[in-house]
């Protein structure tokens, strides 16, 4: 059945796609007008994908705060975030239908209509000087972090720019039972025989205990994979320090990883199952003390902390140094995850002023007011000023502001304010910020954002899940003791064989364009 739906969809993509590229030349807009403020009689429809954790509102107090600032009128157009993968492909097949601005969830969601279906913003640039202005002002780290992910194959950007939250969301860390290992005067590793070793002593205070317990590969093996090399993922990966595409698992590295595990797993240190544990099941092993460290994300520190300490007020996680697995290689850091993800794209419906009116709204979201308004509102209706600094103000159930006025969620900023972000977050997460974003790669995966052209794409297709597949299936064997590790070179030999060399050289390709 999926792979009937799979292949429905993929079906209506084609179409879309296809009726995007046989549609009318691009629209073009000369500039007219391009000077003239936005009006109440402005009405810009609106598409926002609603997440079923923050329902979009009516009611929020952001949308008023947009009008305001803006001049213009919104009309928002919730959609489930669910229905929207479904949904896109469906709209874009009939231009008319198009609405004037999309507020994408993730990007990777609009690459498929970039050059086709979305407008550039590279075209748009008499409509948006302050956008212009604020991307000459950052610097080239500032440029790599915010901007050059948002590149697509033409080089050109269809999705705006995120910046505010660097660090707030999505960022990885080793995280740990903070109060477990308090209460058994035990040492948070600093290096994976140390982490090996306390392990054991957590397994023999906690018999039916996995004293190591993440879940899924990309935290079982990515996270850690620093400690082992600096760059390393199990598949495909770039290494900005020796700039070289590679796939991880061809590599030695992949063999100490599977090694480490595999003891782990003999030992019922971690679970057997880790790459497949659901989430439910691993989140009980966490909040019933049989699950005391845990690669994963930063958020998950206030999400469990919330969720125990109703029952347990001592219950505390807490982020730790990443450990050390190789001195040679490794180093105490993480890979980076904290792409922003929300942004907004400007569809091509052929409406001259509906285009013209869109970018000048987004053009208005870089401005300074534009950022101090959607990241805090107003004081005294959504934030107040205590000894000096902003405070959101909040309901007696000290309800989320997200939650309450509809900041930081999708369609609702392009800049923001790091202290508005900051503000979100509670004093246990705060704790740990410095010490999260000190042991953090510099730069994000560039695997996360990669664009490519048709070319590129189609060697991609070609080989890449076939390799994804086998990569991850013996892997999991090795750790699991399924497939001797003498077979280790035989497995990297077949990857070879499968086509590696030609993935590589396309994501090279890609991002020889952009880098």
């Amino acid at each position: 059945m999926k792979r009937i739906l799979a292949f429905i969809l993929a079906s209506i993509m084609m179409l879309a796609l296809t009726a995007c590229g046989n549609s009318e030349k691009q629209t073009a807009l000369d500039g007219a007008g391009a000077t003239d403020p936005l009006t109440k009689d402005d009405v810009i429809t609106m598409m926002v994908e609603s997440a079923a954790s923050w329902p979009v509102r009516e009611d929020w107090k952001i949308w008023e705060y947009m009008q305001e600032g803006s001049g213009a009128t919104l009309d928002i157009i919730a959609v489930p975030a669910t229905d929207a993968v479904t949904k896109y492909p469906l709209m874009f097949a009939a231009r008319e239908e198009l609405p004037d601005i999309i507020a994408f969830g993730v990007n990777s969601t609009h690459s498929p209509y970039a050059g086709e279906g979305l407008v550039a913003f590279d075209d748009l640039k008499a409509y948006m000087p302050n956008y212009n202005a604020w991307i000459e002002s950052l610097s080239e780290d500032e440029y790599a972090v915010a901007v050059k992910n948002r590149k697509r194959a033409d080089g050109k950007i269809y999705y705006t720019p995120g910046t505010g939250r660097e660090g707030k969301t999505r960022m990885r860390a080793w995280l740990y039972r903070e109060d477990v290992f308090e209460k058994h005067n035990l040492k948070a590793p600093e290096t994976f025989n140390e982490l090996y070793e306390v392990c054991k002593k957590l397994k023999e205070l906690y018999p039916d205990s996995y004293p190591f317990c993440t879940r899924a590969l990309s935290y079982l093996l990515n996270i850690p994979g620093s400690s082992f090399d600096k760059w390393w993922e199990y598949g495909v990966y770039y290494d900005f320090d020796d700039d070289e595409w590679r796939w991880g698992a061809t590599e030695d590295t992949a063999l100490e990883v599977v090694s480490f595990y595999k003891k782990m797993i003999d030992e019922k240190l971690m679970p057997a199952d880790t790459a497949t544990l659901n989430n439910s099941t691993w989140e009980e092993l966490i909040l019933t003390d049989r699950g005391f460290i845990l690669p994963h994300l930063q958020l998950r520190i206030d999400y469990f902390n919330q969720l125990a300490q109703k029952e347990n007020p001592d219950f505390k996680i807490q982020a730790f140094k990443p450990p050390v697995a190789n001195p040679e290689k490794g180093v105490a850091m993480v890979e980076r995850g904290d792409l922003e993800m929300i942004g907004f794209s400007i569809p091509d419906s052929g409406r001259t002023e509906g285009i013209a009116n869109a970018a000048k709204f987004l053009d208005w979201m870089y401005t300074d007011e534009a950022m101090e308004l959607v990241s805090w509102g107003k004081e005294g209706e959504t934030y107040e000023v205590v000894d000096g600094k902003k405070k959101f103000i909040t309901d007696e159930d000290g309800t989320l502001p997200n939650t309450m006025y509809g900041f930081q969620l999708y369609g609702t900023f392009c800049r923001l304010d790091p202290l508005a972000a900051e503000a979100m977050q509670t004093e246990t997460t705060l704790e740990s910020e410095e010490l999260i974003i000190e042991h953090t790669l510099p730069y994000h995966p560039v695997t996360l954002w990669l664009d490519f052209n048709d070319e590129e794409e189609s060697i991609i297709e070609m080989y890449k899940t076939g390799l994804v597949t086998y990569t991850e299936e013996m892997l999991v064997k090795f750790m699991l003791g399924q497939e001797p590790l003498s077979n280790f070179d035989i497995f990297r030999e077949t990857l070879n064989e499968m086509g590696v060399a030609e993935v590589l050289a396309a994501y090279e390709s890609a991002y020889n364009r952009v880098k």
